[in-house]
Parts: C-alpha cells; sequence; structure tokens
C-alpha cells in the first residue's frame, strides 16, 4: 500500500534535535510511500522560509495556527505528529491537542519526551494527546514503561520504534588516540562541566586525552542567556587547568561533518544533568557507530548500555566519569570503529530505513482499521 505521509513538527532550517529527527524520518518515510510533506512549527526567531518539502508552516504567532496545520495534515493519509513538551502554542503546548481533533485521517503521536515527574498541566496535556491519537510511539522500553505507569493511556495504543541512525561509520581499528567526544545542543543541564573536572583527573594518562565539545548553543538558550553557559566553561577549563585539551566547535555539525567527528573518537561522553531522558539521539548514533559510551543513568543509557557497548555512571560525579572513561581507555585492544563492539544484528534495526518501515507498517494497520471502522458505521 502507497502511503501519504504528512509530518507535523519543527523542521529544517530549524536546528534542533526534533528538526533533525523529522527531517531524517520525513526523507526515508518517501521512499516507502507515494509522496509526502512536513507541516513546519516555528517560533519566534525562527527561519521561517519553507524548505524542501514543507506544504505548510504552523507559527506560534496568531491564536488559531492549529487549524491550518490541521487541515494541511488532512491532505494526506496519515499524519505523524512529533510531540515535545515548548514547540507548540498553548499551555505546555496545549494547542496540538486542538489540533489532533480536528485531523481526519489517522494520527500517529511520537512521544519525544515522558516525564517521570510532570506538573499536572503537563500530564493532563500528554494524556489528551494520546487519547486523540490513533497510535503513540515511544522509542524505548523505558519510555512506554514509564508512560503505562505514570499516565492514563490506553496500552493498546502504544507501540515502540527506535530512534533511526544513518549508516554506522565504517572503518578498520585504529591505534589509540584517546579522544573523547560529547556532541549535540548545548546548555545548562548538558554537564559539560563535570567531563572538564572528570579531565582534571585524567592527567597522569598517555597520551592524555583530548576532549572535544561540538554544537551550537541551543536557540531558546540563546535568547535567554546568550552564551553566559559556554563562557562558564571556558573559564572553568582554565581554572581546572584543562583548557589546552579542550576544544569547543560551536558550529551547526552537518551530516558529512558529524559522521567524521564520530570516526574520530574513542569514548563518547554524555554526562546530562537530567534523570527524565527516555530517548537520546547521540546516544544511539554513537552505539550504531560502535563507540564506546559513558553515560550518566538516564533512562535510555541505562536501557541501551549493555553487552559492552559503554558504561553508566552516577550524575553530576566527575570522579566516577573518570573513573569509567579510564578503564575504556586503558582497554588491551584499540577500540573499533566499524560496529564490531556490540551484536553485529543489533545495528540493521536502527537504520532510518528499517525504522521508517515500521512506521509504514503501523500505518497501514491504521488505515485499514479505520477503513473497517467507516465500513461498520455506514452500515
Amino acid at each position: 500500500m502507497a502511503i501519504e505521509f504528512g509530518l507535523l513538527s519543527t523542521h529544517p532550517p530549524t536546528r534542533c534535535g526534533l528538526a533533525t529527527f523529522n527531517s531524517a524520518l520525513a526523507a526515508e518515510l518517501t521512499t516507502v510511500g507515494v509522496a509526502g510533506g512536513v507541516v513546519r512549527v516555528t517560533a519566534v526567531g525562527d527561519d521561517q522560509r519553507p524548505g524542501p518539502g514543507v506544504v505548510h508552516t504552523w507559527s506560534e504567532v496568531g491564536p488559531d495556527g492549529w487549524r491550518g496545520g490541521a487541515d494541511a495534515l488532512n491532505s494526506f493519509d496519515v499524519a505523524v505528529v512529533q510531540h515535545e513538551y515548548g514547540i507548540y502554542p498553548g499551555t505546555d503546548g496545549a494547542d496540538v491537542v486542538r489540533l489532533l481533533h480536528r485531523l481526519t485521517v489517522p494520527s500517529i503521536v511520537v512521544l519525544h519526551t515522558v516525564l517521570a515527574h510532570p506538573t499536572a498541566s503537563q500530564k493532563v496535556v500528554l494524556e489528551e494527546v494520546a487519547a486523540a491519537a490513533d497510535a503513540v510511539v515511544t522509542m524505548t522500553r523505558s519510555g512506554r514503561d514509564r508512560l503505562l505507569l505514570g499516565y492514563a493511556v490506553d496500552a493498546a495504543k502504544v507501540w515502540v520504534i527506535p530512534h533511526g541512525v544513518t549508516d554506522p561509520v565504517g572503518g578498520s581499528p585504529r591505534p589509540r588516540r584517546s579522544h573523547l567526544l560529547t556532541w549535540g545542543l548545548l546548555g545548562p543541564g548538558k554537564g559539560i562541566e563535570w567531563v572538564l573536572r572528570a579531565l582534571a583527573r585524567l592527567r597522569d594518562l598517555d597520551p592524555a586525552p583530548r576532549y572535544t565539545v561540538a554544537g551550537q548553543t541551543h536557540p531558546k538558550v540563546v535568547q535567554r542567556d546568550g552564551e553566559a553557559y559556554r563562557e562558564r566553561l571556558h573559564r572553568l577549563g582554565v581554572l581546572l587547568g584543562v583548557a589546552p585539551a579542550v576544544t569547543y566547535r560551536a558550529g551547526y555539525q552537518d551530516a558529512a561533518s558529524l559522521r567524521a567527528l564520530i570516526a574520530s573518537a574513542d569514548v563518547v561522553v554524555l554526562p546530562y544533568d537530567s534523570r527524565e531522558q527516555v530517548t537520546s539521539g547521540v546516544l544511539i548514533e554513537a552505539v550504531a557507530a560502535g563507540i564506546p559510551v559513558v553515560a550518566t543513568a538516564f533512562p535510555h543509557a541505562v536501557e541501551l548500555l549493555t553487552d559492552g557497548r559503554g558504561l553508566v555512571v552516577p550524575h553530576q560525579d566527575s570522579t566516577a566519569l573518570a573513573a569509567a572513561i579510564r578503564q575504556l581507555l586503558n582497554r588491551p585492544d584499540p577500540v573499533p570503529t566499524n560496529g564490531h563492539s556490540k551484536p553485529a544484528s543489533a545495528v540493521p534495526t536502527l537504520m532510518w530505513s528499517a525504522v521508517a518501515d515500521r512506521y509504514a507498517d503501523l500505518a497501514v494497520r491504521l488505515i485499514r482499521a479505520s477503513s473497517v471502522t467507516v465500513h461498520a458505521a455506514s452500515t
């Protein structure tokens, strides 16, 4: 069955993890469907020019943008709605509920955040989103468990489809270089300061680790605080005496530059302060590339870093971070970059093509169920 997918999300030229996810999914879905289009959600300060594939823009300027967004999505066979707090207008993004109720086509809502301790308003909004959707997708089992335990949601609607990744970085084992890497949008809560403190404990290693922090500051953080967080990191590095070992690549990393950067890493470090993160695209990319990971104990890391893929450490603990990094760098074998640090069979299921197939299969189920319902109602 050829399916026309309509997707609702932030989208390039907006630079954020949600936009990157939606762009990759949209590109793959067009290969399994006959056409597709994006309803792009924008905020004040975004580049408002529509990029390729954008059929409608829902701007937060204007109170009824959800109407036009829903009408645009109704021109497709299935609507795929990315859900994240803070991207839709209304209290805790409540306007997306109005959009979902206006849809006349089956809808799949993809949850990027499932809070363990939501406010009353956040809980109500997520429950209403799930009730209005025909299917709800979490990207991890821990996300599904948290959703079903903490929210009033129909379990029959909930599906687990992993976050996709591009083809893993290829190559053969290479000499040890002790290169640590963190990438993604920068801002308070990223936990970079804990890695800087860990570096100060690792100066006895030979070679001493180098650390690259890649990614621009989150646009919303820039609007609120400018580059204050990045400046604090620079000052802390100088104070600890590790500044010469740290490189900040503040520009946006396109797909090619990111692949090269990942290939250069010996260990990916994800020192996030958040205990809520049930999905991490950065974590998935690192695992698929076969790069060992040291991560704090956020849910996705606890779920995924098994079978030698990496180590999980307590939050905000530079001593534990240093010990885990030291353990991985001191392994007797050079770190491979061809995905062999985990079962090879695990990689194909994470590829965007496989993920898109899962969404297509789910869409077919919903379309068929919708047709049966319409037929039953007409008889």
